[in-house]
């Protein structure tokens, strides 16, 4: 019980600020670019790194998103998804926690130019999830919820109409929420009650009433989808498990629990070629693969624990290059990105970490194309 405890405690351990002048550089001069959220209590800014041809980043600079987030030390949104890229690599979204907002973004390269800043929905926004001109953001204060907004192609926010619907209790402690690759069904973690909420989507982009389905592992906390449709979470009792979502939004489970030998599983990423998902463990500062079949099912690549960053790195949300040949972690306790190449099999190659952000600052949120 005392090791789970502590488990739990590394997810909720909370955030700061890191400031910096932007510095341009045009997307020919760069084979990528990786970003990181502040979640400063004052002044919440995104942190630009390019990303070269062999996965090594270099600072840009810092792009303010008109909002403030929480503060804190370590991993004080308790979420995964808290700043997110669309599928184009056009439009950056961002969850300003202490100011009830989300911001959007145009990407250029490394470049960021702020649209449009828009109410929440709710208290204390920490998640989001954007598939197509439909965007949800989570918000985890008060009773919990999840409202709509309507994305413009030019990155402009419209909150959708009688969209938000509450979560399935006062004291959920909601983690995550992902929509499907369909965009037919909205799905939520909530860490406190076992518990994984599945709304229907409709096209007008409001929600169905909430269908609450067991977790199959303890505390989930990550949501993924991978391309095949299945349903990936990352949960804080160091397991991973998978799902299908059906069309009465039903879980049936895939693959259980299976362990991630590692300490505080609470974030997770699906490659875009769907072939491997990993985890970051913040608890023993390593990362665990599993490849993914394509019934869904699980299975660990090689060990089961394929990387590990320096020590007392609290790695937490991850990303990943859009090539699928690089993954990035967000080193809280360091103030570090780790950079990690993929390899043919699976296996992950520690390529260093980069510095210069402030260590336990509150720093939440990476995003990468």
């Amino acid at each position: 019980m005392k090791s789970f405890t502590l488990t739990v405690a590394v997810c909720l351990l909370a955030g700061g600020a890191f400031l910096s002048a932007p510095r341009a550089l045009h997307a020919e001069q760069n084979r990528g670019a990786v970003f990181v959220m502040t979640n400063a209590a004052t002044n919440n800014q995104i942190v630009a790194y390019s990303r070269q041809q062999d996965g090594s980043l270099q600072w840009v600079g810092a792009f303010s998103t008109g909002g403030n987030g929480s503060g804190g030390t370590i991993d004080p949104l308790h979420s995964q998804g808290s700043l997110i890229l669309d599928a184009d690599h056009r439009l950056l979204f961002a969850v300003n926690a202490g100011s009830g907002t989300i911001s959007s973004f145009v990407v250029d390269g490394t470049n960021l130019r702020l649209v449009d800043t828009t109410p929440s929905g709710g208290s204390s926004p920490t998640a989001l999830t954007q598939t197509g001109n439909l965007l949800y953001v989570l918000n985890a204060g008060g009773n919990g919820n999840v409202s709509g907004v309507r994305v413009t192609p030019n990155g402009r926010l419209i909150p959708i109409h009688d969209s938000t619907k509450y979560l399935s209790g006062s004291a959920t402690s909601p983690t995550a929420l992902v929509l499907s690759p369909n965009r037919q069904f909205l799905v939520v973690a909530e860490s406190a009650t076992n518990n994984l909420d599945v709304f229907r989507v409709f096209p007008n982009g409001r929600l169905s009433d909430i269908s609450v389905n067991p977790s199959a592992g303890a505390t989930p906390f990550a949501l993924q989808f991978a391309p095949n449709g299945a349903l990936i979470a990352a949960n804080a009792s160091n397991t991973i498990s998978t799902y299908w979502v059906g069309w009465n939004q039903s879980l049936t489970t895939i693959s259980s629990a299976l362990p991630t030998l590692g300490a505080a599983t609470c974030w997770d990423v699906v490659l875009p070629t769907g072939r491997f998902v990993y985890t970051a463990n913040a608890g023993t500062s390593t990362l665990s693969g599993f490849a993914i079949a394509r019934n869904g099912s699980l299975t660990p690549v090689g060990a089961t624990v394929v990387a590990t960053n320096p020590t007392s790195s609290t790695n937490l949300d991850m990303a990943t290059s859009a090539d699928g040949k690089y993954v990035y972690t967000l080193n809280a306790g360091t103030g570090a990105i780790g950079v990690f190449g993929v390899e043919s099999d699976g296996s992950l190659s520690n390529l260093g970490t980069v510095g210069g952000l402030e260590a336990s600052s509150g720093l939440n949120g990476i995003a990468a194309y």
